[in-house]
């Protein structure tokens, strides 16, 4: 089979992989809500009340940007809010609950 041929699986990328260890790092126990990380050209990141995992269920809010820029935030090199306000992260749903999340990640 051809590496990356997708047999019905989901192929989990190493920049997803890495994002949920960092993630599950950040959350020490879970989240109250249920998020999900759209990283662009990677996957999906679902994170809550269990933590972080790859997937891609319906979320009360999903937020979304390119790789460097999640990588940027969970380094903490870019502040959530700052990536939202100048354009870098979209975000689709509860505002409440994107806000929630920022501040666990900051």
């Amino acid at each position: 089979m051809p590496k990356g041929h997708n047999q019905g699986m989901n192929i989990v990328s190493d920049v997803i992989d890495a994002a949920v260890e960092a993630l599950n790092g950040k959350l020490s126990g879970g989240f109250d809500g249920l998020a999900k990380f759209a990283i662009e050209d990677e996957g999906d990141i679902i994170i809550d009340g269990d933590g972080a995992r790859a997937g891609n269920d319906d979320a009360d809010v999903t937020l979304s940007a390119t790789a460097e820029v999640f990588q940027a935030i969970l380094e903490g090199d870019i502040n959530p809010t700052s990536a939202f306000m100048t354009g870098k992260l979209t975000v689709d749903g509860d505002m409440g609950l994107a806000m929630k999340l920022a501040a666990v990640m900051a």
